[in-house]
């Protein structure tokens, strides 16, 4: 459950998940003492259903855990253009317009903002405050009620040192 939307975390990308990627991402879930495993489930998952939202999710949440933030913005990256397809957007999120879509209503046009503003977390925690700011600007644009809480990023960003705290905060609770 997203603490800020009140949302499960299934409602920002549209729905469920089949059945199949459904199972693997549950066992990658309770694989998570073993990182190997896990990461090979959830990729599993991917190749299974490439179109399947939920999968991008995981995976940038895994990889952001885990420290491995490289691989988070990929799978975020990818999360996005795959979001934008399903949306009728603009691959390129810049370019990306109020107008575009209806990003308030659950789908993948809200996944994709969902996931703009994870983006900007993690290149906040990259170091490159510019364009956290630069995503963070889009999704004050595209939400400017700031009901998916990218106004938290935003302070974080403010307030805290290149680098972040210690321990990241969950990307889904608080980006």
């Amino acid at each position: 459950m997203n603490l800020f939307t009140g949302e499960s975390s299934r409602a920002l990308f549209g729905g469920d998940a089949p059945e199949s990627v459904n199972r693997l991402l549950h066992e990658a879930a309770a694989a998570h003492a073993d990182p190997t495993r896990a990461e090979a489930l959830l990729w599993s998952a991917r190749l299974s259903a490439p179109e399947c939202l939920a999968v991008y999710f995981t995976q940038y949440k895994f990889y952001f855990y885990r420290r491995r933030l490289e691989e988070a913005e990929r799978c975020a990256r990818d999360g996005l253009r795959m979001a934008a397809g399903q949306a009728h957007i603009s691959r390129h999120w810049r370019l990306v317009q109020g107008g575009d879509a209806d990003f308030g209503a659950l789908g993948p046009a809200r996944f994709w903002l969902f996931t703009l503003k994870a983006l900007a977390f993690i290149r906040l925690r990259r170091g490159d405050r510019a364009e956290a700011q630069a995503l963070l600007d889009k999704a004050a644009q595209l939400d400017p009620a700031d009901n998916l809480g990218a106004g938290v990023i935003a302070s974080l960003k403010d307030g805290s040192a290149c680098n972040g705290p210690a321990t990241p905060p969950d990307p889904d609770d608080t980006p």
